[in-house]
């Protein structure tokens, strides 16, 4: 049975639901709209892809080496934070997590609250059913700005409480908490993690530094 949207009738409409993402990002087996979790799994370990689930139709993630790396540098100054308090976990850009029935994404990197957690411990499924309190975002050229607006719009609406997206060309960061509310912040200023993840702050500078190492 087909799980997408009756508001998606041609392949436009579908194009516009996903965000205008490159076509071949799009999976078109499973059949477009007959996806399921199920199938997010299978392609992983099969395949060794990771994908996200939207309306039955499956669209494989992309990260670049630039894109890891920055992301590798987030979950080391917030697993700095939240370990030592032991405020919850972090994951990263394989953490894939099921938002609400059939919608799977995969932030880069996430921080979930014990709280959010069954029995406040670490989840068993390969695709848990829950939404982080913080999402980060390391926009790669495929990401577009309405995959993007999408993706917050899905983040939100699934409680999720703050959204970071960091965009290494420009090296800034934009700081959500609404799926509208949003601030930029650039490498003269400290990121702080609000109500979220109160006390963690981080000079911006320290990670787009890393950009410019070298041996």
């Amino acid at each position: 049975m087909s799980t997408i949207t009756p508001a998606i009738k041609t392949l436009a409409d579908l194009l516009n639901r996903l965000g205008g993402v490159p076509l071949d990002r799009i999976r078109f087996q499973p059949s477009i709209g007959r996806a399921t979790v199920q199938d997010v799994i299978d392609i992983q370990r099969h395949e060794g892809k990771l994908c996200e689930l939207v309306d039955g139709v499956l669209l494989e993630k992309v990260m670049g080496f630039v894109q890891s790396a920055l992301a590798c540098f987030m979950i080391e100054a917030l697993r700095a934070f939240v370990v030592p308090r032991n405020l919850g976990i972090v994951t990263g850009p394989d953490g894939t997590v099921e938002l609400m029935a059939g919608l799977v994404r995969i932030p880069d990197v996430a921080y979930i609250h014990w709280d959010r957690l069954p029995g406040r411990r670490y989840p068993t499924a390969p695709v848990p059913q829950l939404a982080p309190n913080l999402a980060v975002e390391v926009l790669s050229q495929s990401n577009t700005p309405g995959e993007m607006d999408v993706k917050r719009q899905d983040y939100f609406t699934a409680g999720v409480q703050l959204v970071w997206e960091i965009d290494p060309s420009a090296r800034t960061m934009a700081v959500y908490t609404s799926a509208t509310n949003m601030s930029t912040l650039t490498a003269a200023d400290t990121l702080d993690g609000g109500p979220v993840l109160s006390g963690f702050t981080l000079p911006l500078r320290n990670l787009f530094a890393e950009l410019d190492r070298h041996g």
